[in-house]
């Protein structure tokens, strides 16, 4: 029995348990009904679920030895999980995106911006009105709309300045769920409801977002053959930007925004001096999804834990109006005043929502990783407004 104990302890180590939730993640994942599927999405839901078991199991007992599911020290853990799978998602997103963003970036970008703009503008108006209407705590409903639009730095901004640390954390947990199934489904679900030949409009969208990109003339040095160098420069700078705060407002991108923004920039010249910058896209498919899954399962286990300890059926449902409405608002917005292609207006969305699992589904769905120019176009706006509305919210109401 000591022995059986100290094999499961070995099984159950955060590592162990978080390749275990990837595995069967994708299992559930690849299960279609109508065309539908949560692809990487799946090893949220695992996760979530996994987070939830271990309020009611946090530990057990196997021949003497105590084997423990959570505790302190092991949501410090998922945490580094999760920060490392943003880090490599997002720098793969700029490095991807990168090569052309900038040869795109002109008036008709102004689009992406707006979008960023309103879709927070709409979520925080919602936000308010909840306020005024149910008079729950500001701090506690801020934390279920930066959960609904899944953005952790919005959390972390609220955080320096709420009185109420706790609710924050537990709305954001409550909100998260809905806000990453949400946006992941509703980029595969809108589609198939305007029946749009996918064939067809990858072929169009890919003639019109066409680019020649002019080879380096001159000779550069490879390191290495895999692309790491230039991969965690672009994280590595990415954190030194992250990191810059303006004065007066204390607003910083963060890392996800710090990365995005490196990505972009290395991805867009391609060499420092001699050494060569570029990267097989087969690699920065593998590093994007390898991110991914890393940071579901790192977001999703203490989402999981807080779900249960402080869900309401009214505060889900907050999250649910606050992910749904920005979302359909960006939609129609892109649609009928921008006139933006299908893929373009739901990419636009991915980066307006902060939805990182949510391109990952749009890629798929999507056949083609070009739509993450709209993510990267959109998303950056979207960072700067989520944080300064959340501050805003808690301060004045």
């Amino acid at each position: 029995m000591a022995y059986l104990g100290t094999l499961l302890s070995a099984m159950l180590a955060t590592v162990g348990v978080a390749f275990a939730i990837a595995a069967l993640g994708y299992l559930i994942g690849g299960i279609e009904i109508k065309g539908v599927s949560l692809g990487t999405a799946g090893v949220l839901l695992v996760a979530l679920l996994y987070g939830i078991l271990t309020n009611f199991v946090p530990s057990f007992t196997v021949g003497g030895k105590e084997i423990e599911l959570m505790s302190d020290a092991i949501k410090a853990q998922y945490s580094t999980i999760s920060n490392i799978g943003t880090a490599m998602f997002v720098t793969a997103v700029g490095l991807i995106a990168g090569p052309k963003f900038f040869r795109t970036f002109n008036k008709k970008s102004m689009a992406y911006i707006v979008m960023g703009v309103v879709i927070i503008l709409t979520a925080a108006a919602v936000g308010i009105v909840i306020i005024l209407l149910s008079g729950v705590d500001a701090s506690l409903l801020v934390g279920i709309m930066t959960g609904a639009l899944t953005s952790t730095p919005g959390l972390s901004a609220a955080k320096e300045v709420s009185q109420n640390a706790d609710g924050l954390v537990a709305g954001y947990g409550i909100a998260y769920l809905y806000g990453v199934l949400g946006v992941v489904l509703f980029v595969q679900i809108i589609p198939k409801l305007l029946r749009v030949d996918m064939a067809a409009e990858r072929e169009h969208f890919r003639a019109a977002n066409a680019i020649t990109l002019k080879p380096i003339a001159r000779r550069l040095t490879q390191l290495e053959p895999f692309g790491f160098f230039p991969f965690f420069l672009a994280i590595g700078l990415g954190y030194i930007i992250g990191a810059i705060k303006i004065p007066g407002i204390n607003f910083s991108l963060g890392a996800s925004g710090g990365t995005l923004v490196a990505g972009l920039i290395i991805g867009h010249f391609g060499h420092i001096g001699p050494l060569n910058c570029t990267i097989q896209k087969e690699t920065l498919n593998f590093f994007r999804e390898l991110g991914l899954v890393l940071f579901l399962i790192g977001a999703g286990v203490p989402g999981g834990v807080n779900f249960v300890s402080n869900v309401k059926v009214s505060y889900f449902l907050y999250g649910v109006i606050l992910t749904t409405v920005p979302m359909l608002v960006g939609f129609l917005l892109a649609k009928y005043v921008f006139k933006l292609s299908i893929f373009n207006n739901l990419g636009s969305i991915t980066g307006g929502m902060t939805s990182t699992p949510a391109l990952g589904a749009l890629i798929s769905t999507a056949g083609t990783d070009e739509v993450s120019s709209a993510y990267a176009a959109t998303y950056p706006i979207a960072l700067v407004m989520v944080v300064l509305a959340s501050k805003l919210m808690i301060l004045f109401f």
